[in-house]
């Protein structure tokens, strides 16, 4: 029986010295192919903002800028230069009332205006007046073309502010009795036949005396 278990032990031991004389471990074998990427994780807290880099170099030279103000040298170009802003002063303003109207038509320095709306002289006048504003009177064959080509309509009569009594210039004198430097009247016209009140109107850029004020006719002011 020791025999037995003797020859047991023996054959054992064998076997464990002979498993650790198997071999050397193999070379490493080859990489195997990627597997499926897995979900993207969640967005990290932001980072510290990192110190300002160095200041880098200067630029190229811009483009040369527009001309700046003259600049004043006596009181001469100042007071010009006074009178330039004033006139652009009154032009913003000019423009600024102009935009409330329906109808603005520019002519050299003077802007006329108009709401389309059509009423007696009387009418027209107190219009004007109430918008601070005077009734339209062209001044120069620019002036009275652009009246002319206020709308597309054939009927063109507009009331136009020379002075309505015969007596105090003759149709000669605007409504605040100023000369009339510019005129367009008709052939027999102002009508000699009116002795007393006369409205003038400019009938397709034609300017005509009519005794009937109560006319419908355009209402136009000039600023």
């Amino acid at each position: 029986m020791k025999l037995y278990l003797l020859f047991c032990v023996h054959c054992l031991m064998a076997r464990v010295v002979y498993s650790q004389l198997d071999g050397l471990p193999g070379p490493k074998g080859d990489k195997g192919d990627p597997g499926i990427e897995g979900p993207r994780g969640k967005p990290g807290h932001p980072g510290v903002p990192g110190p300002s880099g160095p200041v880098g170099p200067l630029g190229l030279r811009g483009l040369p800028g527009q001309p700046g103000l003259v600049a004043f040298c006596g009181r001469g170009d100042f007071v010009s230069f006074e009178m330039e802003v004033e006139k652009l002063k009154k032009t913003t303003a000019k423009l600024e009332l102009a935009i409330n109207f329906d109808f603005v038509r520019k002519a050299g320095q003077k802007y006329f205006v108009s709401n389309k709306d059509k009423d007696s002289f009387s009418k027209a006048v107190e219009f004007c007046s109430q918008q601070g504003l005077e009734l339209a009177l062209p001044q120069s064959e620019e002036e009275n073309s652009k009246l002319k080509q206020l709308f597309d309509e054939a009927d063109k009569r507009a009331w136009i502010n020379v002075k309505n009594k015969k007596a105090e210039g003759n149709f000669e004198a605007d409504m605040n009795s100023r000369p009339l430097t510019f005129t367009k009247w008709g052939e027999s016209q102002p009508d000699k036949s009116i002795q007393d009140t006369g409205c003038s109107m400019s009938d397709n850029g034609i300017w005509r005396v009519t005794a009937d004020c109560s006319l419908n006719a355009y209402i136009i002011c000039q600023l």
